[in-house]
């Protein structure tokens, strides 16, 4: 094939993939990159590199599959590094194109300008694929390379730099595909073995992680044939609807869950990375019986002893797992429902007057909508576990736990499913290091709800401090009058001070067809009955 630019080739690999929106900023680096997009594409032009990933990272996690990032070269570059992290520590798909100098200068270190020191070495850092452009012949295929290794598993971001002369150049493409992983295959002897266990066990439990959201009908499947219980992580959220009736969610660390894995006679994990935050920090204990299922090799056994280890597609071993199992006694069946309305009860109690936000969100969202949460108390004590997720998809959070990204990635899945409401959970000092978006939401108008919960500045490190310390440091910040900071930004406003407010405000918003800013007044709206604290350890307490 043959493309007059750069740009025009990029386009019609993106058309290949499924990607209608490109988020980016434009330079005289990417020029011909971004002109094409905005031709044939939408071309969303966010405020900051790093948004521009995050972005990306939320329309691909919206729609199940990829989205695309364009930058600038150097500081452009490095400026969407924090993003890229999120993104890999997700395994999460973002094909990142950056611009970089003439190729003819590149590596010359004589300060041409927008470049960087080993810019590549950068990208390979914080990406699961890094490759350069060399020439007007290889683009096509370093851009199916890299599109490859992001949508593999266990996946991640890929970046491209691409100098700026071969994006002008007419490119000559051979069409030649990417070469295909061979998908891992499980020992047969300890497949046998994990049928062998499930078949005598009784007071069976799964864990699902992230993995598992690949497996749904066979994970669903599994949990039908045995009536045992799901836990979840919160990456694996919504692999099997939270209304289901065992779905106790991500709750393990509570004293009901602990108590039910301590009782259990097996656990089977699928996709999981037993993250710090969601197994006390590694002070969870895990049944000794434990069958983990994993398609990256690293991961089994990295956290937790695994009895029989499966080196495998979740969606490729389950059925055989399923066809050996054992139906849970009725009784353990039994606990296991009581287990999954004792945790929701007790945390609905605990978050107080918050309880009327997550109440009415669960209420007023369509079903399957995206809730995308950004690092901050509501997010951490209930959003990430009470308030209901039934499709993978619209759990949209920073797994690694960055703060400020959760309205970047709000705007992508906001415009990736633009036919239905789209929600973001944010704290003020988290939406003050990216406020700049506002004004993406002000220009593009997606259907998204921005719920900001306002105390004033970073409230965990609040509770740590007050909890741990004798003093605060760094917490307490200026917050503006959100009022007039939606009216320059011209997006509509409204505030929640009080429980009764969070209904008739949220339908409100959520019935709207373009973006709105809620304001949570928490000073006004009163305190949890117990200040949230993440689950970390703090050597002086």
């Amino acid at each position: 094939m043959q493309y007059d630019n750069g740009g025009e080739l990029l386009v019609a690999h993106l058309e290949s993939l499924g990607i209608d929106t490109v988020f980016g900023i434009v330079s005289v680096h990417n020029l011909p990159l971004v002109e094409a997009v905005d031709r044939r594409l939408r071309f969303v032009p966010v405020r900051h590199e790093a948004t521009a990933v995050n972005a990306a990272d939320g329309y691909g996690r919206a729609r199940g599959s990829i989205g695309c990032a364009l930058t600038s070269t150097g500081t452009g570059a490095g400026n969407a590094a924090g993003s890229l992290i999120e993104a890999l520590s997700a395994g999460t798909a973002v094909l990142h194109v950056t611009g970089q100098v003439e190729s003819r200068y590149l590596g010359s270190g004589r300060g041409f300008i927008h470049e960087t020191k080993d810019q590549l070495g950068m990208l390979d850092a914080v990406s699961a694929y890094a490759a350069t452009v060399t020439s007007a012949r290889d683009a096509g295929r370093v851009l199916r390379e890299a599109s490859a290794a992001a949508l593999a598993t266990p996946g991640g971001p890929a970046s491209v730099e691409w100098p700026i002369d071969l994006q002008y150049a007419a490119q000559e493409d051979a069409g030649q595909a990417a070469p295909l992983r061979a998908a891992p295959s499980p020992d047969p002897d300890e497949l046998t073995a994990a049928q062998a266990l499930l078949g005598e066990a009784r007071r069976p439990l799964i864990w699902a992680g992230g993995g598992a959201c690949h497996a749904r009908p066979e994970l669903a499947a599994l949990l039908e044939a045995t009536g045992a219980g799901l836990l979840s992580s919160n990456s694996g959220r919504g692999s099997v609807p939270e209304d289901h009736p065992l779905v106790i969610g991500n709750f393990a660390t509570t004293p009901a869950a602990r108590a039910l894995l301590a009782d259990a006679d097996v656990l089977v994990t699928i996709g999981t990375h037993f993250r710090s935050n969601e197994t006390a920090d590694y002070r969870l204990k895990l049944p000794d019986a434990h069958i983990q299922i994993d398609a990256d090799a690293a991961a089994l056994g990295r956290v937790h002893p695994a009895r029989h280890a499966l080196h495998a597609e979740a969606a490729a071993v389950l059925p055989t797992l399923t066809g050996a199992a054992a139906r849970a006694d009725t009784d353990w069946t039994a606990r296991v429902t009581a287990v999954r309305d004792e945790v929701r009860a007790a945390l609905h109690d605990d978050i107080g007057p918050q309880a009327a936000l997550c109440d009415a969100l669960a209420a007023a969202l369509p079903r399957g909508a995206v809730v995308a949460r950004d690092v901050t108390i509501p997010s951490s004590s209930w959003g990430h576990r009470l308030l209901p997720i039934h499709d993978p998809r619209a759990n949209v959070f920073p797994r690694g736990g960055g703060i400020g990204q959760g309205l970047g990635m709000g705007i992508g899945a906001a415009l990736a499913r633009p036919d239905e409401p789209t929600v973001v959970i944010a704290g003020d000092g988290g939406l003050a290091v990216h406020f700049g978006e506002l004004l993406t939401l002000a220009q593009e108008r997606p259907r998204l709800t921005l719920v900001v919960f306002n105390d004033g500045g970073y409230g965990v490190l609040r509770n740590m401090q007050d909890k741990y310390g004798e003093r605060r440091s760094g917490v307490d910040l200026f917050t503006p009058d959100f009022g007039p900071l939606a009216a320059a930004c011209a997006l509509p406003y409204a505030r929640i001070a009080a429980p009764e407010e969070a209904a008739p405000v949220l339908e409100t918003a959520l019935a709207s067809d373009g973006p709105t800013l809620v304001e949570v007044d928490l000073t006004a709206l009163g305190p949890m009955k117990n200040p949230f604290t993440p689950p970390v350890k703090i050597p002086t307490a």
